[in-house]
C-alpha cells in the first residue's frame, strides 16, 4: 500500500522524490514551492537562450569565467561562445526550437536539469537539409552556480538519437 503525503513510501522504503529536490515537469511554469534562486536561474537561462533565441542570455547568465566541460556541439567553440553557437545552430535549423524541463534537482551550488527539446527541421542541421519533420533531443545538464551566475556545465545530449532522426546513422 502506498501512502501519499509522507516522505517515505512504506512499501518500497523510498523517499518522496519531490522532498529530495526533484521538481516534476508539471510544476515548471511557476515552480510552485520548489523554486530556489539557483533553479530559477537555470530555467530562465535555458528558456531565454534556447527557447527564445536570446543570445544576450549568455552574457546575463553565464559567469565571465564559464567553463563548459562538455561542449554541446562537436567541434564547436569552447565556453560561452560554444553555448551561443549551439543556440544559433539549433535555432537556425529549427526556428520553433523549444526546451521543456522534465526534472530539476538542486544540491548546494549544483543544479541538474533533465530535458527534452524539439522543433521543426526547417533548415540545414549537421549537413542535412530541411525535412519538415519534428526533431527531438533529450539530455541532461549539470550546472554549477557561483556569484548568481552559471560558472560550469557538464552535459550529455542524445546526439546519436538526433543523428538517427536526421538519417545520418542507421536504425
Amino acid at each position: 500500500m502506498r501512502v501519499t503525503g509522507t516522505s517515505v513510501d512504506p512499501v518500497q522504503g523510498r523517499r518522496n522524490p519531490t522532498e529530495l529536490g526533484w521538481c516534476p515537469a508539471s510544476t515548471v511554469p511557476n515552480l510552485d514551492g520548489m523554486t530556489t534562486h539557483n533553479k530559477q536561474l537555470v530555467v530562465d537561462f535555458i528558456q531565454a537562450l534556447f527557447t527564445k533565441g536570446d543570445l544576450d542570455a549568455v552574457d546575463r547568465y553565464l559567469h565571465p569565467e564559464f567553463v563548459d566541460h562538455d561542449p554541446p556541439l562537436p567541434g564547436g567553440p569552447p565556453g560561452r561562445d560554444g553555448m551561443r553557437n549551439a543556440a544559433v545552430t539549433f535555432r537556425a535549423a529549427l526556428p520553433d526550437w523549444h526546451s521543456e524541463l522534465d526534472q530539476l534537482v538542486e544540491e548546494g551550488d549544483i543544479v541538474v536539469e533533465r530535458f527534452h527539446a524539439s522543433g521543426t527541421h526547417s533548415g540545414e542541421l549537421m549537413g542535412v537539409q530541411a525535412s519538415g519533420r519534428t526533431l527531438v533531443l533529450q539530455g541532461i545538464n549539470v550546472f554549477r552556480i557561483e556569484d548568481d551566475r552559471i560558472i560550469e556545465r557538464w552535459g550529455r545530449l542524445d546526439l546519436l538519437g538526433l543523428m538517427h532522426q536526421l538519417g545520418l546513422v542507421p536504425a
